[in-house]
C-alpha cells in the first residue's frame, strides 16, 4: 500500500469504523465539565479561571482535544454577554435582507438559497457597526481557543449560516482547505500534507439562537478526523451512509461555542421545526503559516509575461511549470459574494485563467481585461 499517495481504491469503511468507534477517555481531559456522546463539554468560567492559573495547560488540553481526542468540544457560556450576540444578530438580519433584495446568496455543501448565508460577516459587521464588532470579538476566551489550535498570529474569517424551518441538512464533509477540493486535486497531495491541512485551520460556531435538536444543530462524527484518507472519502456513498447512521447532534444554547478539527466529518442538520430559525456565526481561524515570505504582484508578472508566452512554443510540461511559478494557484482567499464557486466548491484560480487565455489565444488586451476583472471580483 502506498503510504505517501492515496487513491480511492485504498479507502476502507471498516478502517473508518475502527477509528470512529473509539470511546472518549474523559480522565485525559481534566478541565472538562463532562462529556456527551463523545463530545467534551467545557464551562467558560472554568476555562477562564484555569487559564489564569496555568494558561499553557489550558492551551495544551484544548489542542489535545482536537488532535488525539474526539476532535470536537463545546464551550458552554462562551458569550456571557448575550447583548453582544443579539446586537450582531440584528446586523446579520439586516445584511441578509439587503443581500436577498440584491439577488445574492450561495452556499457550500447545500443548495443555494435553501438556507441563509452571509459571506465575510466579519468585515460586513465592522463596516456597519464598529462598536458591535468590538463588543463581540473582545472575548479573551475565544482568542485563547483560537491560539490553542493554530498558535499566535492567526487570522479570523466569519460566515453566518441560518438553517430555516424546513431547511435540509448539508451533505457530510470535511472542511477547508482540502475539503473544498475535488478528489483529483486531493490525490495529488502527499498524505503527510493532507494530514497537515487539518492543523492550518480551526472551525468554530457561536450559537446566535437557541439550538434544540429539531432545529438542525451541526451533525458531528467524533474521532473521524483521525481517518487519514478522509479527504478522499467523504464524497463516497459508503462513507456518507456511515455518517448518516452514526453522526450525533448536541443542543446548544445561545452564546455557546462549538469548535472542531476541520477534518472532522460534519454537516448542518435538518430543521424540522415550523417556526424556529437556527442561526450560527461560523468562525474559520487560519494559521499564520499559510503565507509566503515575500509579497509578489502576480498581476504585474502576468502582464509582463503574457506576450512572450503567446509566442513561445513550449512543451505542455514546460508551459505548466512556468504557469505554476508566475500565477497564483489557489482559489482562496477571495470574495465569495462576487467570486462564487459556480460549478463546484472553488472559484477559478489565476493559473486556470492564464491557461484558458493561452489555449483560447486571447489577445493581450482581452487578457488584461479578464485579469483585471478576476482581481476585482476577489476584492473585499
Amino acid at each position: 500500500m502506498n503510504t505517501i499517495y492515496l487513491n480511492e481504491e485504498q479507502l476502507s469503511v471498516d478502517e473508518f469504523n475502527s477509528v470512529c468507534q473509539q470511546s472518549l477517555q474523559q480522565q485525559a481531559f481534566p478541565l472538562a465539565q463532562g462529556a456527551e456522546r463523545n463530545v467534551l463539554i467545557y464551562q467558560a468560567d472554568s476555562l477562564i479561571s484555569a487559564a489564569h492559573d496555568d494558561r499553557q495547560a489550558v492551551l495544551s488540553e484544548l489542542h489535545r482535544a482536537l488532535s488525539s481526542g474526539p476532535g470536537v468540544f463545546v464551550v458552554k457560556g462562551l458569550y456571557r454577554d448575550l447583548a453582544a450576540v443579539d446586537r450582531s444578530s440584528q446586523i446579520f438580519e439586516e445584511i441578509l435582507r439587503d443581500e436577498a433584495a440584491s439577488g445574492g446568496g450561495g452556499d457550500h455543501f447545500a443548495k443555494a438559497g435553501s438556507n441563509g448565508r452571509i459571506w465575510n460577516a466579519l468585515q460586513k459587521v465592522a463596516e456597519r457597526d464598529a462598536d458591535a464588532f468590538i463588543d463581540y470579538y473582545a472575548n479573551p476566551l475565544l482568542a485563547l481557543i483560537c491560539e490553542s489550535w493554530v498558535g499566535p498570529g492567526y487570522e479570523i474569517t466569519a460566515q453566518v449560516n441560518q438553517v430555516r424551518p424546513g431547511g435540509k441538512a448539508q451533505q457530510p464533509h470535511r472542511d477547508y482547505h482540502l475539503g473544498f477540493q475535488s478528489n483529483d486535486v486531493v490525490a495529488r497531495f502527499p498524505l503527510p500534507l493532507q494530514i497537515l491541512s487539518q492543523y492550518l485551520t480551526l472551525q468554530g460556531a457561536v450559537a446566535h439562537s437557541e439550538m434544540p435538536l429539531e432545529s438542525g444543530p451541526t451533525q458531528l462524527l467524533p474521532f473521524s478526523h483521525q481517518y487519514q484518507g478522509g479527504y478522499l472519502a467523504w464524497r463516497q456513498p459508503a462513507f456518507i451512509e456511515y455518517f448518516q447512521q452514526h453522526a450525533i447532534q448536541l443542543p446548544l444554547s445561545k452564546g455557546d461555542g462549538l469548535f472542531f478539527n476541520p477534518a472532522l466529518f460534519h454537516a448542518a442538520g435538518n430543521n424540522t421545526t415550523a417556526d424556529h430559525i437556527r442561526t450560527a456565526n461560523l468562525l474559520q481561524v487560519s494559521s499564520s503559516f499559510g503565507k509566503t515570505m515575500e509579497k509578489v504582484n502576480h498581476v504585474k508578472v502576468l502582464l509582463s509575461l503574457y506576450p512572450a508566452l503567446r509566442q513561445r512554443q513550449l512543451e505542455t510540461e514546460q508551459r505548466n511549470a512556468v504557469i505554476a511559478a508566475a500565477a497564483e494557484g489557489y482559489s482562496f482567499p477571495t470574495n465569495l459574494d462576487t467570486d462564487p464557486p459556480l460549478g463546484g466548491l472553488v472559484p477559478q484560480t489565476q493559473q486556470a485563467l492564464l491557461l484558458q487565455a493561452l489555449k483560447e489565444e486571447w489577445t493581450e488586451v482581452h487578457f488584461d481585461q479578464q485579469l483585471s476583472e478576476h482581481v476585482r471580483k476577489r476584492q473585499a
